[in-house]
């Protein structure tokens, strides 16, 4: 495996774990709105790692669009995953917070499993396959998620 085979990689498992989420948001036409999926997601991961922040913080940081960023947190503060209030010392900054809790949505979203995404992604329906697979992830993602003892230098 090279660089380019980890990043294509890495685009099938972020389109199998899009799939994988409850949809949320459809457009007029009744297409699911992937791009703003990823935005959404983008600047959640953002908000884990600064707990406080603005939305020109999220944008200069992800290189996401400051509207982008906007239209991302106006999602999350509906779904009542965020809480936004003026910055004390700068009242014209707002800032952003994750909400006290979790919402619903954000229980249906993590509750959500990942099998029968990946059975068709991985053209099976051998249960024993597909639970290989998702035992190999689960292993990835503790030995390469952010803070993960593996990733400390």
């Amino acid at each position: 495996m090279n660089g380019v085979d980890l990043f294509l990689l890495g685009r099938t498992l972020m389109k199998i774990g899009e799939e994988a989420m409850p949809v949320a948001d459809i457009t007029p036409s009744g297409a699911t709105q992937a791009a703003g999926v990823r935005t959404v997601l983008v600047v959640v991961a953002d908000l884990r790692a600064h707990p406080e922040t603005s939305v020109g913080e999220i944008a200069a940081r992800t290189g996401l669009p400051q509207s982008a960023v906007s239209g991302a947190v106006a999602r999350l503060k509906e779904a009542g995953a965020v809480v936004t209030a003026p910055d004390p010392a700068d009242r014209r900054r707002v800032l952003i917070r994750q909400a006290p809790g979790r919402p619903a949505r954000v229980e249906a979203v993590r509750a959500a499993g990942i099998e029968e995404p990946l059975a068709a992604a991985l053209g099976t329906d051998d249960p024993a396959q597909v639970a290989e697979v998702v035992a190999a992830l689960e292993f990835l993602a503790r030995r390469l998620a952010p803070g993960s003892a593996a990733r400390r230098p």
